[in-house]
């Protein structure tokens, strides 16, 4: 069930109707049911493996946290069969072409008979993301830090089931949800403002999906699907599309999902926070996809060894988080290549720190001016736009010819010729979507300067202009929405992942 659908539009209602209604002691179940069906309504067969991660993980916390003082070797088994059962399932299910297809191309290439593919294996929406939460509960509970097993396995299936984050997140942690989720009955459901703020982060949610993400999809995906006909101006143009639609894909998601448990009154973390006004590849990832990029550095790179070791050795750990990072997108080179760009960003960068710096001091740069800040950012939005070249193709040769054709195909007159109104959007719908961006670039650069979410920052001007920004969102979404026909909604980017 996509959030950009009619099913989910029927079905959110019903499920806040009852929950406000219940008895408090019932919230939790409620809410468990109505994620197991939200799941279910892509492929139902498919709950069985959420159902079994949860009992292994469940039952694996419970014991770790028994012996945990007494048989730290025990809880180490435990957890290593918790880990491999898990990421067992996730190989199988995420994996299991890609490694037979690579194991083909190495048999190939010796002359010895190829592997056949002995079932389809069909990826369950969202199993990267449940499974990682899954780990980092028992993970917790192993290193102890006031992180105690939950005993109620109905209460810790809502916690790694919970229907606004259950398939594209962001990944909490126990430490936040599983608490909120034992104090839901002492909850205050009816508050205005909260109710208020979270339907508000939900249609700004629907208007970076619909208006701005599936409509910038249809140029993206025409430039890429036939990359070989066109020159540098549409590549350019098509990879600047790819930032922004993933971009608004992901943060929409997440927004939508924030702004619905917030309506219930439980409060996720934030998983985006203006990430192309980082300065830096290292601030991107403090500000892009942060629930990710900080289970990678808490349960990947600090076990590692993370920056407490020699250079050589943090660089190995940074390199391996990245590769690690890239995999996990997908089953394909391109994502892998994609994280060790990103990995090689962080090394470059922090061997050329000491040099920018002498650099900066000799010229008498003035770092603190508004102009080298944007030249900063903008150098920053090259770089990951370059990456995400990688992120996009289908194949590692794919992206090294686009990028060849970008340097050798230069054909600036598609500027004036009116080419550029059949890359997949004439000229309206190009100019609702540079409206719309404009209108994205203003919500980020108010969240960048007053540091507040959009509902808070609404919640504090006058009545006039708060709901005046709200009914252009959201005749914006009936207008120009992109619905396709017979409104079939567009599967949000992150549900392959």
């Amino acid at each position: 069930m996509l959030f950009n659908s009619i099913n989910f539009m029927v079905f959110f209602p019903i499920v806040i109707m009852v929950y406000f209604f219940i008895s408090r002691k019932y919230r939790y179940l409620w809410l468990l049911v109505s994620s197991y069906y939200f799941y279910m309504c892509w492929n139902p067969k498919y709950i069985l493996l959420i159902a079994a991660s949860t009992v292994i993980t469940w039952s694996s916390g419970v014991l770790i946290e028994k012996y945990r003082t007494e048989k730290k070797s025990l809880c180490k088994c435990i957890l290593a069969v918790c880990f491999i059962s898990n990421i067992g399932i996730l190989v199988f299910f995420k994996y299991f072409d890609f490694i037979l297809m690579n194991i083909n191309s190495v048999l190939g290439k010796f002359g010895i008979a190829l592997l056949e593919k002995p079932f389809d294996v069909v990826l369950p929406v969202g199993i990267s993301f449940y499974i990682f939460q899954a780990l980092s509960y028992t993970v917790d509970i192993f290193q102890g830090g006031g992180i105690s097993a939950e005993r109620n396995l109905l209460k810790y299936a809502l916690f790694v089931s919970f229907f606004p984050q259950l398939v594209a997140r962001p990944i909490e942690r126990s430490g936040n949800l599983l608490n909120q989720i034992n104090d839901l009955p002492n909850k205050k459901l009816w508050d205005y403002e909260r109710i208020a703020n979270g339907l508000l982060l939900m249609v700004w949610g629907y208007f970076q999906k619909m208006v701005i993400a599936d409509r910038v999809a249809v140029l993206v995906d025409t430039v890429f699907s036939s990359y070989y006909m066109f020159g540098s101006l549409e590549l350019v143009a098509a990879a600047i599309g790819f930032a922004v639609q993933i971009y608004c894909d992901f943060a929409s998601y997440s927004t939508i999902a924030i702004g619905a448990s917030q309506v219930m009154g439980i409060t996720l973390m934030e998983n985006f926070q203006m990430p192309y006004f980082a300065r830096s590849i290292k601030e991107f990832w403090h500000r892009w996809h942060i629930s990710l990029s900080t289970w990678f550095r808490d349960y990947l790179y600090i076990p590692l060894g993370g920056s407490r070791c020699s250079k050589k050795r943090k660089y190995f750990n940074l390199m391996v988080t990245f590769l690690v990072s890239g995999l996990w997108h997908g089953a394909n080179w391109t994502y892998v290549f994609w994280g060790g760009i990103h990995g090689l960003y962080q090394i470059v960068g922090a061997e050329l720190a000491g040099v920018k710096n002498k650099l900066n001091k000799a010229c008498k740069t003035k770092t603190n001016c508004i102009s080298y800040k944007i030249g900063q950012a903008a150098v920053t939005f090259i770089l990951v736009d370059f990456a995400w070249i990688f992120f996009r193709s289908n194949s590692l040769k794919d992206a090294f010819y686009y990028i060849e054709r970008i340097f050798t195909r230069f054909n600036p007159w598609v500027l004036f010729d009116g080419t550029i109104y059949t890359w997949g959007l004439n000229r309206f719908e190009i100019n609702v979507l540079l409206v719309a961006i404009v209108i994205l670039i203003l919500v980020d650069i108010i969240g960048y300067k007053k540091q507040m979410r959009i509902d808070t920052f609404l919640q504090s001007q006058c009545i006039w202009f708060r709901w005046g920004v709200v009914i252009l969102w959201i005749v914006g979404i009936a207008v120009f929405g992109m619905y396709g026909p017979a409104y079939n909604a567009k599967q949000f980017i992150y549900f392959q992942f």
